[in-house]
């Protein structure tokens, strides 16, 4: 990847990051138990934060939390977080999301360019920040999309539907590549 965009500036890629970690949390104390477990924690829903590790965390709502592993550590710390969670007195409940939502990067200056031919949501870095998190409809699913900076976008969805959404991502992308 890094040698396509090397050689041509307006190079995209689209990455499948599906075997990467992810898992959720859901619950009143759900921000507790991530602050106590070394987590930054966003401030307001639809809004992700980059960790010092690489990973990330989004904040879907008032009480939900995605985490999404670090290429640094392969996922490791984040597969060990969904493997290490038990059920206890605190408003804490583990969302796995391994089996349930596929993750694609979308990478390249023309990422929000494609992501307009899929999806009603303004996702150009004057609208979408860094960190923003949207969660919408993209060639009629439903999309968490996340603004990685230099990563590009990070799109989460149903595991089900990889091939399809995978297909209409590269079929919005031809008419972006050299």
């Amino acid at each position: 990847m890094t040698s396509l965009k090397a050689l041509n500036p307006v190079a995209l890629a689209l990455d499948d990051l599906t075997d990467l970690a992810r898992v959720g949390f859901r619950g009143t104390d759900s921000a507790a138990y991530l602050q106590e477990r070394g987590y930054q924690l966003p401030p307001q829903p639809n809004q992700a934060l980059r960790q010092g590790d690489g990973s990330w965390v989004a904040r879907l709502s008032a009480s939900e939390y995605l985490l999404l592993g670090s290429f640094t550590d392969l996922g490791a710390k984040v597969a060990i977080e969904e493997a290490q969670w038990t059920q206890d007195s605190r408003r804490n409940y583990l969302l796995p999301r391994q089996d349930s939502h596929a993750w694609l990067q979308l990478a390249g200056p023309q990422g929000s360019a494609v992501m307009a031919k899929l999806c009603g949501v303004d996702l150009r870095a004057e609208a979408f920040p860094l960190g923003a998190v949207a969660q919408t409809s993209a060639a009629r699913i439903n999309v968490i999309v996340v603004n990685a900076g230099g990563d590009g976008l990070y799109i989460l969805f149903d595991r089900a539907s990889l091939q399809y959404f995978r297909a209409a991502v590269l079929d919005a992308m031809e008419e972006f590549q050299p």
